[in-house]
């Protein structure tokens, strides 16, 4: 491709749909589909092939699921954005986890400003909870779009910060018509109506534990830099932080006292090299020359567009176990052509095999 699309026709834009909802299709997987068949409609079309070559049998989501999505996504006044168009949010086009389809509600421009998310504890002391909201407001005075999560504590007081100065992106782990937190309901709406409301699930999805580091990384891939109010170790605000610096986004952290437990998480943080920020002024500094530019060694390399369709796929079982390796390390152990072993672990993917993993490893699913 020479850069991003303006317009699908309604006959793709419903066959990305039923391919990113039929099984064991994740975003790498959508992504090398397309490229190798040219279109959603012809991978669909070859995904019993593939799946047959890998020993199993496959389905493809229904066409009346789809249309079903579709109709309520129209109903609740929500719209899609595809990875390769012009309105996809393009910092987190970047990451190779992007999500292949967003559905959103509001001014989908916002995504595609200069953005920081502020994320934190949902327990958050008072001090925090205050703090996140006078940052929020000053990042979005000076012209950044607030993203956060909508969670209870800091990401609330962020958003709600956000809103009383500038912009603000909501970005959910349930389908575009589920408010979650409850209490939330009413800032969710707020939020779809003066800002942005982003979801990667399918509508009617209600929030599940798993779906929020997928969540996270959603916020992590919009924005610049990533900042850490208040937050305990192993928390999902670390998670978050964590991705932004594999995405080679900026990671700051406010410090607090060690006699907090709400505090070890950012000071942590700070010990592994997170910027220290005790104010937004020192935010603004940090993210003014930001460039975009993600750490190229933590991508995993797609084949090359001439290689594909032609190949057969590597004979990599063996190299394979439920412990993650890089993809590289295969192509090289296996002396294979990078395509060539990209179809491969493609067709375990799509039989429900394997299981992809951060920094382009890959497993055999159960790990």
């Amino acid at each position: 491709m020479n850069g991003p699309a303006q317009t699908l026709s309604q006959t793709e834009a419903f066959a990305r749909i039923r391919l990113l909802r039929s099984p064991n299709i994740g975003p790498i997987g959508y992504r090398q589909l397309l490229q190798r068949f040219g279109d959603a409609v012809a991978a669909l079309e070859a995904l019993p092939d593939l799946a047959a070559r890998g020993g199993r049998s496959y389905r493809a989501a229904s066409e009346a699921r789809v249309a079903e999505e579709i109709a309520g996504v129209k109903r609740v006044g929500a719209r899609y954005l595809f990875h390769d168009l012009l309105d996809y949010p393009a910092l987190l086009a970047r990451i190779d986890s992007a999500p292949p389809i967003l559905t959103v509600r509001g001014d989908a421009a916002l995504a595609s400003r200069p953005a920081v998310a502020v994320v934190g504890a949902r327990n958050a002391s008072a001090a925090a909870v205050k703090l996140a909201r006078d940052f929020a407001a000053a990042l979005a005075e000076a012209g950044f779009v607030v993203v956060s999560g909508l969670a209870r504590g800091i990401d609330g007081a962020a958003h709600r910060g956000a809103l009383s100065g500038g912009a603000t992106i909501g970005v959910i782990a349930s389908g575009i018509d589920q408010a979650y937190p409850p209490e939330h309901a009413d800032l969710q709406e707020e939020i779809s109506m003066r800002g942005l409301l982003v979801a990667e699930q399918p509508i009617g999805t209600e929030p599940l534990a798993r779906h929020f580091p997928s969540r996270n990384r959603i916020i992590a891939g919009l924005a610049a830099g990533t900042v850490v109010v208040e937050a305990a170790p192993k928390s999902g605000s670390l998670i978050t932080a964590r991705l932004a610096g594999e995405f080679g986004r900026e990671v700051m952290a406010i410090p607090g006292s060690p006699l907090d437990s709400r505090s070890h998480g950012c000071n942590q943080l700070i010990r592994e090299g997170a910027v220290l920020v005790q104010s937004p002024d020192d935010v603004i500094e940090l993210l003014s020359g930001y460039d975009g530019a993600p750490r190229e060694s933590l991508r995993e390399a797609a084949p090359p567009a001439d290689e594909g369709r032609a190949e057969t796929p590597a004979d990599i079982a063996g190299l394979l176990t439920t412990a993650p390796v890089a993809v590289d390390e295969l192509i090289r152990q296996s002396g294979e052509s990078p395509a060539s072993v990209q179809l491969a672990l493609l067709e375990l993917e799509i039989t429900g095999r394997l299981t992809r993993h951060a920094g382009g490893r890959v497993s055999l699913a159960g790990g």
